[in-house]
């Protein structure tokens, strides 16, 4: 099929590339892919294309057939070892009779967790695990992340001026970026589980939070933005209106709350169309955040979670060490000193109290900027 690999990396670089294609499909799985090389050629790959349906080394062993015996399956996460809404993987590979699976990374799922590498191993099959591993965990950081920590991935987005300012201080902000930096943010959106926001930031631009399939430029975008991700509004004093945007959008809408609030505005809530889960108070009497991500991770399968909101939520989620990825989009403008913060981090009074952050990517989007940080 193939021309001879130079190296066993090249193969898995090649199951990394298949894995990716389920980037924005597979949720909440994680996104896999699989190669199989025997005599030093390609004899079948495939990828984790949606949930439910056929992992990565099912849609390879279909692809080589017979060839597949004695054949070296190159795959990105630990083959499962469980049935799910499929079948155990570990069990398909050693029913298809291969010699050997690099695996990139064990998996962090406490229903896998070593038990397929066990069983191929039980099976006479070599092993071999930690080829790109690095490059494999980056490919799926929420599943990592709800599986090894009980919370999704949080990546936050935001928009800026070149003076670090999001919104005008009437709350105005539409647009400050350029259209190429909005479609990214649609893209960051259809790999999300979730988008999260503060009650301010859809008070002041009636946000509505969706995917939109003509925003993406993808293939397959209209099936893509079918999957709204979960829309969730941290309210601690239940102030959504009720003709908001994001309720009548398809999809589900999420309001986190404090407990004890008056049952009918809750009611008043749920019937315009909102879920409203009431939390314990965290500090200052609002939502606590860390028991929301807790959550989203247990209950409601949220790998990564995408933070769209201003600047007191944000802060917040700085604040308290729940932000793992900074999406910054940078537009070569001005709004002047009275327009609207990045952050609001009150207390900060002296260098030794500043946020470091490791800058892990800039480039040029359209004629916006995009930073790519995280917490130091």
């Amino acid at each position: 099929m193939s021309a001879v690999a130079r190296s066993p990396e090249s193969w898995m670089a090649r199951a990394l590339v298949l894995a990716r294609r389920g980037l924005y499909t597979t949720d909440p799985n994680p996104r896999v892919g699989c190669v199989l090389v025997k005599d030093g050629r390609r004899v079948g790959e495939g990828w984790h294309q949606r949930a439910g349906e056929p992992h990565a080394e099912v849609h390879a062993l279909r692809d080589a057939g017979e060839a597949a015996r004695g054949a070296t399956a190159y795959v990105t996460l630990e083959p499962c070892s469980h049935h799910g809404r499929t079948g155990p993987c570990a069990e398909a590979l050693v029913a298809a009779g291969v010699a050997k699976v690099m695996v990139a990374m064990r998996d962090p799922n406490p229903l896998v967790a070593g038990n397929g590498i066990a069983r191929l191993r039980e099976a006479g099959i070599e092993v071999e695990v930690g080829l790109l591993e690095a490059q494999a965990r980056a490919l799926n950081p929420g599943f990592v992340a709800r599986m090894a920590e009980g919370r999704p991935f949080v990546r936050l987005k935001m928009a800026m001026s070149l003076d670090g300012r999001t919104a005008m201080r009437s709350g105005e902000s539409q647009w400050i970026t350029g259209p190429r930096a909005r479609c990214q943010v649609q893209r960051l959106r259809a790999r999300s589980s979730a988008v999260i926001t503060g009650v301010e930031s859809v008070i002041f631009d009636n946000s509505r939070l969706t995917l939109r399939a003509e925003q993406l430029e993808l293939p397959d975008a209209e099936a893509i933005a079918a999957r709204q991700p979960l829309r969730v509004v941290v309210d601690s004093r239940l102030r959504l209106p009720e003709a908001a945007a994001c309720l009548r959008e398809p999809g589900r809408t999420l309001v986190a709350t404090v407990e004890g609030h008056d049952a009918e505005r809750r009611e008043r809530l749920q019937a315009a169309g909102a879920e409203v889960l009431a939390l314990p108070a965290g500090e200052g009497g609002r939502v606590d955040l860390a028991a929301l991500l807790a959550h989203l991770a247990e209950r409601e399968d949220v790998n990564e979670a995408l933070l769209e909101t201003g600047a007191t939520l944000a802060g917040a989620m700085l604040d308290a060490g729940l932000v793992d990825e900074m999406q910054l989009f940078v537009a070569p403008t001005l709004l002047g000193g009275e327009a609207r913060p990045l952050f609001a981090l009150p207390g900060l009074e002296t260098m030794a109290e500043q946020k470091p952050l490791e800058i892990l990517d800039i480039r040029a989007v359209g004629r916006d900027w995009r930073i790519t940080a995280r917490p130091a």
